[in-house]
Order: structure tokens, then sequence, then C-alpha cells
């Protein structure tokens, strides 16, 4: 009965963001076993990701209000739902798995979860991340690969996203945290995906994070850079995080490295141009590129692969003798992100054929 159950709770999940495909294994049930108990699979599977106060959801299923808000509150601590606090008064929803549950569970996981989550992301949902790469994360440089006279948007501008945001909370990247607990992925700064708004809120409100000010968010932001990490928010102008991505750990941008055209997958409005006259041949740029997009030629000169460039920039500035541009792309190829992280998950839908 409860392989039953579990079946239906992956279903459920598989209509919200990236999905939650099923697999021949069924190492999916084993994960959402070991997330949830029956009860609360079953009281999952009453709600979606419209939030609505505990008297609300007690009154739609006949529940004990005080036993339905002390239940819902267990599993928002559990990091098993989402919830808002406003003015006192307290929301709950259904979360997806990505961006959710997996990452809700960074003060809560153990080896026995990574290990399930890695062999599900080899398995199938690899495929699902990158299928939808577009509609999940962009790609933005971050300020010193921009040259002074290139004008960017401020939704493609990460400082200006921090800058905005409030609060701003620090927290660890699950990605390459779960790599170092199977001791693999790499030995880059963990503390730095960046939470805003209502789920930084959350965060805060579940001890998943810590809360910086500008100053210390830009100062995470630029040593991410100079470790060569890639900066993606999410996709929209208002997004509520942004991560600090590596291509060894990360699924995302590890699964979009696997193709042979990472360009044609990724929402990013930049390229990088390569100036042969001032190229030297030190290869620097490509240590740096998390796509392998720049190879050297026959001349021992880098150059580099569109289909494979992704615009993150951090090519840019190491650069020692200012070879590489970041360049902007034609007004006709340029992509302007949905307005709300709603809009954003409605897109989604749409390019799974969900909706």
């Amino acid at each position: 009965m409860s392989d039953v159950l579990f079946r239906k709770l992956q279903k459920q999940l598989d209509q919200y963001s990236l999905g939650f495909p099923a697999t021949e294994s069924g190492i999916e049930i084993k994960i959402l076993k070991k997330l949830f108990s029956v009860d609360e699979a079953e009281l999952f599977l009453q709600l979606s990701p419209r939030l609505e106060t505990p008297d609300e959801i007690a009154l739609r299923l006949g529940m004990d209000s005080q036993e339905a808000a002390n239940k819902l509150r267990e599993m928002a601590g559990k990091g098993l739902l989402f919830s808002l606090n406003r003015k006192d008064v307290i929301r709950y929803g259904a979360i997806p798995f990505v961006h959710g549950l997996f990452e809700f569970q960074v003060t809560r996981i153990d080896t026995e979860l990574a290990d399930l989550v890695r062999q599900y992301m080899n398995d199938s949902f690899r495929n699902a991340m990158a299928s939808s790469a577009s509609h999940f994360l962009r790609v933005i440089p971050v300020h010193q690969s921009v040259p002074v006279q290139h004008k960017i948007a401020p939704y493609e501008d990460a400082i200006e996203l921090l800058r905005k945001a409030k609060p701003i909370v620090v927290t660890e990247c699950m990605c390459r945290k779960t790599s170092k607990m199977l001791d693999k992925g790499c030995d880059k700064s963990r503390e730095v995906c960046f939470m805003f708004g209502s789920m930084a809120q959350y965060y805060l409100d579940h001890d998943m994070g810590r809360e910086v000010d500008l100053a210390e968010a830009s100062r995470i932001l630029a040593k991410a850079h100079d470790e060569g990490l890639v900066t993606q928010p999410a996709t929209s102008r208002n997004p509520s995080g942004m991560c600090n991505c590596c291509g060894d750990c990360c699924g995302p941008l590890s699964s979009l490295r696997s193709y042979p055209k990472p360009a044609e997958m990724v929402f990013s409005n930049h390229f990088v141009k390569i100036d042969d006259g001032l190229c030297t041949g030190c290869r620097t740029c490509m240590d740096r590129c998390q796509m392998d997009a720049i190879q050297m030629n026959s001349s021992d000169l880098a150059i580099v692969n569109l289909d494979r460039c992704i615009g993150c920039g951090l090519c840019v500035g190491t650069c020692p003798t200012e070879a590489i541009t970041l360049m902007q792309k034609s007004s006709g190829q340029y992509q302007v992100p949905p307005e709300t992280t709603m809009e954003q998950m409605l897109n989604m839908a749409r390019s799974r054929g969900v909706i």
C-alpha cells in the first residue's frame, strides 16, 4: 500500500518545476520514503504550491485546526513544505523536488540520502535538468567581467540583484555538500548560495542559512568568481535565489556540460570573443572554463567554441593580456526573463508539456 502512496507522491512532484521523473530502478521511491513518513506523504498529496493557512487546510480536509497547524509546522521544519510568515499569519504550500525538497535538507542530509540523490541524478534527473535548464537557472557575468562601456540590465548584474534583495541569506551549496559527503567533487567554497525575499526568510525561520549584509554578500560573490564558480540566479527578473556553481558538483551545470551544445540550452545574453593578436597561449582561460568551450588552435592560441560558451565571463577578468572580451548578444538573440518566480514556474511547466 505504501508503494502506491509514494508513487502518487512521485507523480505529483513530477508536475512541479523540473519534475521528478520515475526510473526503472525505483530509486525515486527510496528517496521519498527517506524524506516522508506515510502520514506526511498523505498530507503533502492534499496540498498544492498555492499557500494556505492551517485553518484553511484543516477546513478543506476535515482536520482539527490545531492538529493541522502542528503537522504543517513540523513538516516545514523538516524541509518538506514551504512556509511564509507575514504579519503573524503563516501559510504553507507544497514544493518541488528542485528547488525545494532536496535543497531544504541542507542541515539534515546524511550519506544515505546523499547517495540516493546521486544515483537518481545519474539515472533520470540529469536529463530533466538539462532539458529545462534555461527556464530554471540563467547565467550572468559578475561585475569584474563587464567592461565599463558595456551596459547591462539590472537583472543581469549580480551585484545589483544583491543590492535590491532584502533580506540576503547565504547557505551551503547542496550539490557541493552532497558531493563532498561522498568523497567526490571539488574543494571550492560551499557557503556561496544566496536566497532572497520570502525564500530567504524561510531559510532564516528554519535555521538553514544566515543573514548577511551587502558588503559580506559582495565579498562572497567575489570569492566565488575568483574560485571559478558560475553565477546563476533563477530565471526571473526578481529571483528568489542565486547559486554559484561548478561543473564538477552542481547538477544543472554538470548536466549541461555533458551536452555538445550547451549554449543552445542555457538562458544567457552573453558570449566571449578572443583577440588572437593579444593572446599569448597561456591557457589560463581553459582552466577557468566550466563548459570546455575554449581550446588551443594549431598556433597554440586560444579559440572559443560558441556552441559551448554560456557567457559567464569567468575567462575575461583573469586573462593577463586582456585578450578576451565579454560580448552582448544581438537584439534578435537577447532574452528577457519573466518578471516573477511564478511566471518562471509556469514557463517551465509549459516547456515540459505539463500545462
